[in-house]
């Protein structure tokens, strides 16, 4: 019987939350979507961090004037130096996270040697890439920018996955919605659906009380050599599409490449 392969299509976020990490986690392959429009304003482009008056956001600086409907991996940064003054934003807001210290020299090479690249794709990835090593996450990462599958929505998703000879696919439960009006593009291709379900973790902040879904760097700072373990732990089963998430009471954790 011929091993099924699984995979998970995300958009490269701005230094993504903890959930974006444990999706990649759990599928055989992660595929960039990078060759979809670039969105103002959204996780593309920022993100929060935790900060004492609560969650705030830090924005790359693109370049937007006369470039509607630009693709994700043509946008460009506006701003270099902007890598000087997020730096100064997380040593201010972070110096006395326990693991701050350790991380922060390596981090500021990443985020300047991707500032330096020009795109926001290129910045993206890099710190995705130093983050999914600090949370242990070794899943293969490649871009649709790379694959010319065509389509739109649900009929393009679709085709990446049999592009790349996946037949089970694990999708952000944002995305539900067009999955349901798409559905036949994935079943004609032998294609099943699950959606990823997260129970964010909790665990020690600079502050508190505890707020949910900032940047996984406030759980990478915060907790260290532990953060792989705490980010698995929020892990719960796919859904099906259509049905409704258990309630976080009646939950069983997944054990699916959770370590032992």
């Amino acid at each position: 019987m011929t091993p099924r392969m699984t995979i998970a299509i995300a958009q490269p976020t701005f230094l993504p939350w903890t959930g974006w990490f444990d999706l990649a986690d759990q599928v055989d392959l992660l595929v960039i979507l990078d060759d979809v429009a670039f969105s103002k304003q959204s996780w593309q482009q920022r993100n929060r961090i935790r900060t004492s008056k609560g969650l705030e956001f830090l924005t790359v600086p693109v370049k937007t004037s006369g470039r509607m409907g630009q693709l994700i991996s043509d946008c460009e940064l506006a701003d270099q130096p902007f890598a000087e003054k997020m730096l100064k934003s997380l040593r201010l807001n972070y110096a006395k996270a326990p693991f701050f210290p350790e991380a922060i020299d390596d981090l500021a090479v990443t985020l300047k040697a991707g500032a330096n690249s020009a795109r926001l794709v290129e910045l993206n990835c890099s710190l995705i890439s130093w983050m999914a090593a600090r949370l242990g996450v070794s899943t293969p990462m490649v871009r649709a920018s790379t694959m010319g599958a065509g389509g739109e929505r649900g009929e393009h998703v679709a085709a990446i996955c049999a592009h790349v000879g996946a037949d089970r696919y694990i999708s952000p439960a944002g995305s539900e919605g067009y999955l349901i009006e798409d559905r036949e593009a994935f079943d004609r291709r032998g294609i099943s659906i699950g959606l990823h379900v997260y129970e964010h973790p909790q665990y020690v902040q600079c502050s508190m009380p505890f707020l949910s879904h900032a940047s996984a760097l406030d759980l990478i700072f915060n907790s260290g050599p532990t953060a792989p373990q705490l980010m698995r732990s929020g892990r719960r089963p796919s859904r099906a599409l259509g049905t409704k998430a258990l309630p976080p009471d009646q939950q069983e954790p997944c054990r699916e490449n959770s370590e032992s």
